[in-house]
This record gives C-alpha cells, sequence and structure tokens, in this order.
C-alpha cells in the first residue's frame, strides 16, 4: 500500500479555514500551573528574544531565561513544538492541536491565538516576516497564515507539493466525493518541518519523504529542489554562503543558495540531527543520542554525547551561554 494511501486511512478532514483569537476569551485565568520541575522535563525548542532566551515543551511549559530560568503562566495544556521571535518583545509558538500563542512583552505573558482540536494535528514551525505577515506550519501539509499579526490564520493547501499520482487521484475524487476528497487531501501532502528565509521573499522549507521545496513568492507557491534522499529532513539553517538541511540516521546536506549542488556531509554518528546553531564561524548540530557535532568546512567533529537523552535544539543569548534543549530539559556544556 501506498505510503499516502496508509495516511489516508488516518486522517482526519480539515474543518474551518478560518480561525481567531476570540477563544482567548474563555481563558482567564490561564490553565497551566507552575511546574517546580519544568526545567528538567521535556523541551523542545528554545529561541533568542533580545537579551532573553525562551524554551517551550510538554504540556504548554513555557521558561524564560534572564538572570535564570523561570517557568511563565501558559494560556495552553498541549505540547508546544516551536517557538520564534521576530524582535525582543514579538513572538509565537506552536504546537499539538494546531496551537499558535503569541507574546508581546518577550515571553513573559502569552495569549491563545489559534486551537483546533477537531485538526488534532501538530504545528511544527512557525516564522513571521513581519509584525503582521507570518506563517505555521505542521503534520500532513499544515499550513496556515497570517496578514494581520495572527488575529486571524488562514489555511493553505499547497498541491504543487503532491506526487504526480496523488494530484490525479485527488483531481478524480473531487468529481465523485467532495466530502472524502476534503478527507484525503489532508492526508496525502508530507509532514512539512521547518521553513527558513534564504533572502528576501524566498523561503526554503524541507520535511518528511525527502521534502526540499523552495518558494519565490513567501511562500505562496513552492517547487521542489532536485534532491537525491528520501529520508525525513527535520531542519534547515543557512551559514555564510552555503545552505544546510539535516535530519534522519544522520543525514546532512549542504548546497549553495542556488540549491543546485548538494553534498552530503559524512558524520561520525548516524543519530537523527534536530538542531542546529551558527555560532560566528562555527555550526553546531545536534541530535538524538545526546550528540553535539561541530562542523567545519566538510568535516564534523563530535563535541560532546550525553547518554540516554536526545538533543532537540541549542540556542545562545547575548552573554554567550549556548543552552541545549531536550528530553530532559535544559543543559549547558561543562567548561
Amino acid at each position: 500500500m501506498k505510503v499516502s494511501m496508509l495516511r489516508s486511512a488516518v486522517a482526519i478532514g480539515l474543518s474551518a479555514c478560518l480561525y481567531t483569537a476570540s477563544v482567548n476569551a474563555q481563558l482567564d485565568p490561564l490553565t497551566v500551573q507552575i511546574q517546580p520541575q519544568a526545567q528538567s522535563s521535556l523541551l523542545v525548542d528554545i529561541a533568542k528574544a533580545g537579551d532573553k532566551l525562551v524554551a517551550v515543551g510538554q504540556r504548554g511549559h513555557v521558561l524564560v531565561l534572564d538572570q535564570q530560568w523561570q517557568q511563565v503562566a501558559s494560556p495552553v495544556v498541549t505540547q508546544l513544538t516551536n517557538v520564534f521571535f521576530l524582535n525582543e518583545k514579538l513572538g509565537w509558538a506552536v504546537g499539538h492541536d494546531a496551537t499558535i500563542i503569541h507574546t508581546n512583552d518577550g515571553g513573559l505573558t502569552w495569549s491563545l491565538q489559534m486551537e483546533s482540536t477537531v485538526l488534532e494535528k501538530p504545528f511544527l514551525d512557525v516564522r513571521f516576516f513581519s509584525e503582521q505577515q507570518g506563517v505555521a506550519i505542521g503534520a500532513y501539509g499544515l499550513f496556515y497564515r497570517t496578514e494581520d499579526g495572527g488575529k486571524t490564520w488562514h489555511d493553505e493547501f499547497h498541491q504543487e507539493l503532491l506526487f504526480e499520482e496523488d494530484v490525479a487521484y485527488l483531481n478524480e475524487l473531487k468529481q465523485e466525493d467532495e466530502e472524502l476528497y476534503l478527507s484525503e487531501r489532508a492526508a496525502l501532502l508530507p509532514h512539512f518541518n521547518r521553513i527558513i528565509n534564504l533572502d528576501a521573499d524566498r523561503l526554503l522549507l524541507v520535511g518528511e519523504l525527502g521534502l526540499v521545496a523552495v518558494s519565490n513568492d513567501m511562500g505562496r507557491t513552492f517547487e521542489r529542489v532536485d534532491f537525491d534522499y528520501d529520508g525525513s529532513m527535520f531542519n534547515a539553517i543557512t551559514h555564510g554562503e552555503d545552505v544546510y538541511v539535516m535530519g534522519l540516521r544522520g543525514h546532512v546536506f549542504k548546497a549553495s543558495n542556488a540549491l543546485n549542488d548538494w553534498q552530503q556531509i559524512e558524520l561520525p554518528v548516524e543519530s537523527s540531527i534536530n538542531g542546529a546553531l551558527v555560532d560566528g564561524d562555527d555550526l553546531y548540530l545536534v541530535g538524538n543520542a545526546g550528540i553535539i557535532l561541530k562542523i567545519d568546512g566538510d568535516k564534523a567533529e563530535l563535541v560532546a554525547r550525553r547518554q540516554g537523552e536526545n538533543i532537540v535544539s541549542v540556542a545562545k543569548n547575548n552573554k554567550g551561554e549556548i543552552w541545549f534543549a531536550g528530553t530532559k530539559g535544559l543543559f549547558q556544556l561543562p567548561k
């Protein structure tokens, strides 16, 4: 059975295309209790917000590092998967149940912008291009856009990223059964794992089944990049004139900004790579089995390995401190 058909068997149809922030009125007081051990629990992403770092993870946990890590109240109890800051004040975090939360004070307080238990799909990344314009992406081709700072979100279906046989299947189904068409459509696209800016209006999208795609119009349309690997890509980052994509079982590839000359970087481990950090001239990668790698050109060096945990994200603050997040919470490497 095709992978796309297997997905179809567990698909849940997309509901309305528009969600508003009116649900905020239902969340007073905030629902998440402060947990003493939150800093040691599963934390999935870290982002820089001016002088601070902000981390998010399970049960809707949000922690802020100023002088020390402190958990702040969150309007959700669902797992958060990614956090992004446009500047030192404005930030967004996304997670399961198509959840999007927003802060306008650098992560100290948060409000709910979108949530849908009907979708039952996680957002996996969020990126804003201005104070008003942004996108959130996730599982099974989940793709939402806002033009008003997140007050309303509209879904987009990127059929151009379907396999040819799936396009033909959907076109035939649409003529026969509109309801089934919508249900099937919601399961045929691969997971969208990460979206980053390359330059100006140009975006790079990576995901499941070797998906690497580029957009020249702020993500309104995409074109698949010729990429000779069909495993999942979990992250992407730019470093100087180069673009790196990384993912399953230690697969890391590098190309120029033109995206037409991919070269695989050989790693000393086969662990999946989840996160990356550019620190001056250095590029650090983190992944499963507690690995921390340093990339120098086409060579990779194992910097550290922490047994019994997976590392998901890494970030650096203005004090020069590098923090890591993963299945056992937040940590720094010993000096």
